[in-house]
């Protein structure tokens, strides 16, 4: 019985670990697309603090190069996806946080990509945190510089993007087991002195049960 209770605090703190610690690291977008394909224009912005409550809204802006002006290209936000300038329509698919209006992920999927694509692309977070008393509002942006190309070759940064991505999760996934190891020895050590005060509290009671025997063994006689 002593067991089970101190095994089932370490399965819902393990339990609470993972929820709450979700492996979610700010990984660069790649900058180049090869023309005719399809490209993943990567947007991701993490939380800083995940147990609070958010929801974010999405914009995608893009100036051609040689152009000055950004133009407003999709939108994404509690009621779905808008494509916003016919340039890019029918060509632009959500490839983000799905089932969620806490979006982390605003990434989007260009399709046939062209040469006329490169240029300059913003993504906006427009993040709303609700917090017991107030909400707090912030803008978040991240830029992609994209470049077209007839053929694919894989540039130093993509390949620098890819390691540190595998390093970012490999790092969170230590960080987790160590968090549970601690929580586990915490709960454990909790369960030990438990356990010691009441095999002390038992102690004790035999002990002043046997007085009282002894007591009443003397009156006897």
């Amino acid at each position: 019985m002593a067991a089970l209770r101190i095994l089932l605090p370490v399965l819902l703190c393990a339990s609470f670990v993972y929820q709450c610690h979700g492996a979610c690291a700010e990984v660069d977008s790649d900058t180049e697309a090869v023309a005719g394909a399809g490209f993943k224009l990567g947007c991701i912005s993490c939380k800083r603090r995940s147990e609070v409550d958010g929801s974010a809204t999405v914009e995608w802006y893009f100036r051609a190069k040689g152009e000055v002006e950004f133009v407003h290209i999709y939108t994404y936000n509690e009621y779905g996806p808008a494509i916003e300038n016919e340039r890019f329509q029918d060509r632009v698919d959500w490839n983000g946080s799905k089932r969620s209006n806490d979006i982390q992920d605003a990434s989007i999927y260009l399709l046939n990509v062209t040469f006329n694509d490169s240029g300059t692309y913003r993504c906006f977070f427009n993040r709303i945190l609700f917090y017991d008393n107030y909400e707090y509002n912030t803008v978040v942006s991240k830029v992609v510089h994209l470049t077209v190309v007839a053929k694919a070759t894989r540039g130093t940064a993509s390949i620098v993007s890819e390691v540190m991505m595998y390093v970012s999760i490999i790092g969170l996934q230590v960080w987790l087991l160590i968090e549970m190891i601690y929580c586990y020895r915490k709960i454990a050590a909790a369960g030990e002195e438990a356990l010691r005060e009441a095999a002390n509290a038992e102690y004790l009671a035999i002990a002043s049960e046997s007085k009282d025997n002894c007591a009443g063994v003397q009156v006897g006689e």
